[in-house]
């Protein structure tokens, strides 16, 4: 017994020992990390397949060709390949970290020539494979679900050259170049000046359709506005990549994955490998045709599930998209529960020149996902019953709490990305930075910020006009250094030829800000002009005066006085009450008479009493601290305005009631463009005279006015009944891309109609006589335009031609319409 407790012993020590000396081989980590780069251009290689020999562990090099692998594994070779170049074999030390800088080869054979195959291409079944389960895959199936999402934004001034950082201007910021770097991936020097980081907690419900996104810390170099927080979570930057169309910059290009996917793109079958333990192919794609607005990269689908895997898309570098000099996406997906795809990163970089070879920015973008949860709470009252999207920032921790920061960040910040943050601090103390600042507001706001007052608009400061001769305008406003809740604004104006002073004062307090609650008071005593359209050049702009096909005699002197009460209830739908008193006096050419009662008026008085709502569902909108602008919806925009004329309230001449509505919306249409319509309604009940009636927008300058009949000419058409319809369609190249070498122009193509109907009854027609080129709709208006649009990337000339009422005297039957605008 005790020889065999011996061999007992002494075997179990052997076993206990093997077992030992194995576990210890396994338990060490081996792991590979580096950069793939193509000897003959020196460039990174993205998408490349990594391997471990022998084994299922596999990756592919990131978009800057940069790759790390782990296994705990006992290994001894790392495989590299990729169509197109020369597979390599590299033998591996275990149990160490070792970096590799790899040189891929090309092959002489190009990629068409050796991708050959028999009968159909396999990528194709493949493909028709992802879309029969792309509803079961597509993480938006879910009736609910809800994670965790860190987002972090940078921006970078890119085309940093020697030449431009020894500038004198930069004499004094010559300590921001320490962040200095290059990309591996674009090929061009950058400095960073810009870091965001945004924790999260998102939520989606189907039915109805929902989103919330909780923002509970926020962390923004140089920027305090809460506007600008709620900009920086999901649902202002969130992109599916399941989608037929994807939204860039305004411009829809189609998905890789789009459901037609196979009349649009080329796919081939490279390779296939285990991807987080699971089986996948490996498929590259590219256009069929130039110029259209599509990518090029290449994805990774599961075999069994056909679930999109990761994938990599880059805009074509042909694509009719302006500024947009590249663009990189990266999504990548997981299996969750064992039935759910969901996104675990995401990664976007963008490359924005508005000049070739001039100093422009990088965007860059990473999305991590964590902690997914698909069980429905009690959603009754977790979700907004009117808004769509909805945004709630709660945003209590400090930028200074690193401990926090560092439990939600997915890793750690490099060294220069936290020296972002303290270099935005140090140059607002610059005092050249501000004067950077106040020139680059003064062109895009028209207003220039000395301590608590903003002059302006510069463009006002001169004009001229047959009645005042030559036009001179001081004005401005409180900035935001006097107070974030309370504007005072103003203007003080003369004229040379009628010599007499005009004004204006007013004040906009903001009772509350989220929801948007305001008071805005002002008064005037100032030249107008009736019947010009609310997107119209304001007479006392110079480029009115410029632009101004004849000059513009129309103008009648408004005293007014205006309370406005704006109440929004939810992002999207507000109320506003309105107070008007005004006095207009006649001019020469513009008497207030009638002649066959022999009759004449010194004034015209109104007192008003209006309410107007407007409804937009699920728009986004980017806040300041007083003004806000629209970033649009999908929707229909709904205005409803209601008017009652007091009379007798402050000796008011007329009671009447007037009704408005407008319903307009732009729809992307795809590959096709963009449509836009706008419907107009108008009624009037009363008896009114001419200026009370609704004097429809005409357009006396060659600037195109979107919201003006651009050939009607003004005081031409009156009506107390009318409908207008405006369609406009944005080809967005869709024909001149066609057309060999033309389609380098990058020209854009536009059409648009407006049609304008319309009645008055004979009483309002006869209270006072009508201007001489006055007078009511007798037959449908009509005029009809072409237009191209992205010459030189920021001018759009329309052709208008007339088609009804075109027998009256000085009218414009066919005009050249120009302007100006920025578009991606």
């Amino acid at each position: 017994m005790k020889i065999f407790l011996n061999i007992v012993s002494k075997i179990s020590f052997i076993l206990i020992a093997v077992t030992c000396v194995q576990f210890e081989l396994t338990a060490q980590k081996t792991i590979v990390k580096g950069t793939i780069i193509d000897t003959s251009t020196k460039e990174t290689v993205p998408f490349v397949n990594i391997s471990f020999l022998g084994t299922s562990i596999g990756t592919i090099s990131e978009n800057d060709g940069s790759f790390y692998i782990e296994t705990n594994l006992h290994i001894d070779s790392l495989s590299v390949s990729f169509v197109g170049y020369e597979t390599q074999i590299f033998k591996i030390i275990n149990g160490k970290i070792i970096e590799l800088n790899i040189n891929l080869k090309p092959v002489d054979t190009a990629l068409d020539e050796i991708i050959v195959y028999a009968g159909e291409n396999p990528a194709h079944r493949i493909f028709r494979n992802i879309i029969k389960n792309k509803k079961k895959n597509n993480p938006e199936k879910l009736e609910f679900f809800q994670c965790e999402i860190y987002n972090k934004l940078q921006l970078d001034i890119n085309n940093i050259t020697d030449k431009f950082q020894k500038r004198k201007v930069f004499n004094k910021f010559q300590f921001v170049f320490d962040l200095k770097d290059s990309s591996d991936v674009l090929g061009k020097s950058y400095l960073p000046v810009f870091l965001s980081e945004n924790f999260s907690q998102y939520s989606y419900q189907k039915r109805p359709e929902r989103k919330k996104e909780i923002i509970f810390a926020n962390r923004i170099s140089g920027i305090e506005n809460e506007s600008y927080s709620e900009f920086t979570g999901q649902m202002y930057i969130d992109i599916n990549m399941y989608n037929n169309y994807l939204d860039v910059f305004g411009k829809q290009f189609v998905s890789p994955l789009a459901n037609f996917g196979l009349k649009t793109y080329k796919y081939f079958l490279e390779d296939s490998t285990f991807i987080n333990n699971k089986w996948c192919y490996n498929i590259t794609y590219k256009p069929r045709r130039k110029q259209e607005r599509t990518f090029l990269g290449n994805f990774w689908v599961n075999d069994s599930t056909w679930a999109v895997v990761k994938i990599n898309a880059r805009i074509s570098k042909d694509a009719n998209i302006n500024y947009v000099k590249d663009l990189i996406l990266e999504h990548e997906f997981d299996l969750f529960f064992d039935t759910v795809w969901f996104k675990t990163k995401d990664k976007l970089l963008v490359d924005i020149n508005l000049m070739d070879k001039a100093q422009g920015f990088f965007g860059r973008k990473l999305t991590t996902y964590k902690n997914l949860n698909i069980d429905r709470p009690d959603t009754a009252h977790f979700f907004s019953s009117n808004q769509l999207n909805e945004a709630v920032i709660i945003d209590t921790v400090p930028d200074n709490d690193l401990s926090y920061w560092n439990s939600v960040r997915p890793e750690k910040l490099s060294e220069k990305e936290e020296q972002i943050y303290e270099m935005v601090d140090s140059v607002k103390n610059v005092p050249i930075f501000r004067t950077f600042t106040d020139l680059i507001y003064l062109l895009a706001y028209g207003y220039y910020t000395r301590n608590n007052f903003e002059y302006g608009p510069y463009f006002k400061t001169y004009s001229f006009n047959p009645i005042e001769g030559n036009r001179f305008r001081a004005g401005g406003r409180t900035s935001n250094a006097f107070s974030t809740n309370l504007m005072l604004y103003g203007h003080l104006a003369y004229g040379t030829k009628d010599n007499d002073f005009k004004y204006g004062l007013g004040a906009l307090y903001m009772i509350n800000k989220n929801p948007r609650f305001t008071i805005d008071l002002f008064y005037e005593n100032d030249l107008a002009l009736l019947g010009q359209s609310v997107n119209a050049f304001s007479e006392d702009n110079i480029l009115a005066s410029i632009l101004a096909i004849r000059p513009n005699d129309n103008l009648l002197k408004l005293e007014r006085y205006k309370i406005e009460l704006e109440k929004e209830w939810f992002i999207g739908f507000s109320n506003t009450i309105r107070l008007f008193y005004g006095i207009l006096l006649p001019s020469e050419k513009i008497p207030f008479q009638n002649t066959a009662n022999n009759q004449s008026w010194s004034n015209l008085v109104a007192s008003e009493i209006s309410l107007k709502t407007r409804f937009a569902f699920n728009e986004k909108v980017l806040s300041g601290e007083f003004e806000r602008v629209s970033l649009g919806t999908p929707f229909p925009i709904i205005d409803l305005d209601f008017t009652a004329g007091l009379k007798g309230v402050f000796n008011s001449d007329f009671e009447y009631y007037r009704v408005s509505l407008k319903i307009s919306q732009n729809i992307d249409v795809g590959l096709f463009g963009n449509f836009k319509y706008s419907l107009h309604l108008g009624k009037i009940w009363g008896v009114v005279p001419f200026p009370l009636l609704y004097l429809h927008e005409g357009n006396e300058t060659y600037a195109l006015d979107a919201k003006a009949f651009n050939l009607l000419s003004y005081y031409e058409l009156a009506s107390d009944f009318y409908q207008s319809i405006y369609l406009e369609h944005k080809f967005q190249g869709l024909f001149f891309n066609k057309i060999p070498l033309f389609r380098k122009l990058k020209w854009r193509e536009t059409v648009q109609m407006k049609v304008l109907n319309g009645s008055i009854t004979e009483k309002n027609r006869q209270v006072w006589d009508f201007p001489s080129s006055l007078s009511g709709i007798y037959e449908p208006y009509v005029e009809v335009g072409a237009g191209i649009e992205n010459i030189f990337k920021i001018v759009r000339i329309d052709a208008m031609w007339r088609l009804t009422n075109r027998d009256k005297y000085g009218i414009q039957k066919f005009g050249i319409k120009a302007k100006l605008q920025f578009i991606f």
